[in-house]
């Protein structure tokens, strides 16, 4: 069998014609993508920014003033409103009014003049236990660079969590971090290039099971059965098309990085492209295998919950794998997402080249041949 002889040409001449006929497919090769890489780019976000700050000031100092001006000036917290008590405050953190609070105790000032400790209480609302570490870190950089300001001007303060033990010491190490590969600390260059995977592998098989299965609705399965072109002609000329459009999408995606979130590109184009084409054959071999299984278009969605999600959420895409229980971690690796974050990542952040990513190619290589063969094993059974 020739490549592309005339049989295999007019096939996907007519699979090129019935997709630009169906707009709704059309739609989904370009609407969805960018929209779920601009929002998710934007929306998941680990920088924690403007928390309601309440206060209660019992010093009414002008020291008191100046660390309640210190903690609102940053970008971190923003001065909500002053209360009278601490239930006050805690109805205010209960209710969602506030999701911090302040409490200076009225000799606060008296005994930074002194040159006593100083003890001041930070309130957080751990509901959200991320946001609440997030807030208490930030709040323990704000106060320590203010505590310097004091310790310049000749007063001494200390600040520290309640029930915390006292630990004598003589000296101070000073920590001056260097932030590799991403100095601005961009959380969106993390999320975006996981995101890129997930489009591929998601949008690839819900496209391929619903254009599989409107085929098998519509009756023209039987008319291709019908026709002088074979099998393998037939399932090259279903893979063809869509393949060949979902790559038109991954570059549509990959300029959306580049622009909107600018994220650098200090490795190959190729070694990204080529992980996302692998990532799109994996998902549309996933797409054709759930459409033999199924009988209409409901049906392929409703079978498709079971296998995204959970490919998803064992990505890595949207959150580290770091994060994850120690004895989920392995599962991961077993996602062909994973390794293209990996691939993605660390040739558009850190430059690095084939020589070291090919351990991940070589395991998306494999969930690719896999996933294909079945499907294509299962398409040519339902055939014939």
């Amino acid at each position: 069998m020739k490549l592309f002889n005339y049989r295999l040409r007019a096939l996907i001449k007519k699979e090129f014609g019935q997709i630009r006929r169906d707009r709704r497919v059309a739609a989904s090769l370009i609407l969805p993508p960018v929209l779920q890489l601009v929002l998710f780019g934007f929306v998941l976000n680990s920088k924690v920014e403007n928390l309601r700050l309440g206060v209660i000031d019992e010093c009414r100092t002008p020291e008191s003033r100046e660390l309640v001006a210190t903690l609102s000036e940053s970008r971190s917290f923003r001065l909500s409103g002053y209360f009278l008590s601490p239930d006050r405050l805690s109805d205010a953190i209960t209710q969602g009014k506030v999701q911090a609070g302040l409490i200076i105790p009225y000799d606060y000032a008296r005994n930074l003049q002194k040159g006593r400790q100083a003890t001041v209480q930070f309130l957080l609302n751990a509901m959200d236990a991320n946001t609440a570490t997030i807030a208490r870190n930030y709040a323990e950089g704000v106060l320590a660079s203010y505590t310097a300001g004091l310790q310049s001007s000749g007063l001494h303060a200390s600040f520290r969590q309640i029930a915390v033990s006292d630990v004598g010491v003589r000296g101070s190490v000073d920590l001056q971090p260097s932030f590799l590969y991403n100095p601005g600390l961009v959380t969106s260059w993390f999320t975006v290039t996981g995101i890129l995977g997930l489009l591929c592998i998601l949008n690839g098989s819900l496209v391929a099971s619903a254009t599989m299965v409107k085929e098998r609705e519509a009756g023209t399965i039987e008319q291709l059965l019908m026709s002088p072109a074979g099998t393998s002609e037939v399932i090259l000329a279903k893979i063809a098309p869509l393949f060949l459009l979902l790559c038109l999408m991954a570059l549509l995606a990959i300029g959306i990085m580049r622009v909107v979130f600018h994220v650098p590109f200090h490795g190959s184009f190729l070694l990204v492209f080529g992980g996302a084409a692998l990532c799109l054959l994996s998902g549309i071999g996933i797409g054709t295998f759930i459409a033999t299984f199924t009988k209409s278009a409901e049906q392929a969605q409703l079978t498709s919950f079971f296998v995204n999600p959970p490919m998803a959420s064992l990505s890595g895409a949207l959150t580290p794998m770091e994060a994850m229980p120690h004895w989920m971690q392995p599962f991961t690796k077993f996602n062909p997402i994973y390794h293209f974050g990996v691939i993605a990542r660390a040739s558009m952040l850190k430059g690095s080249g084939f020589d070291t990513l090919w351990p991940n190619f070589l395991a998306l290589s494999v969930f690719t041949v896999v996933l294909v063969s079945l499907s294509v094993w299962r398409f040519r059974r339902q055939l014939g």
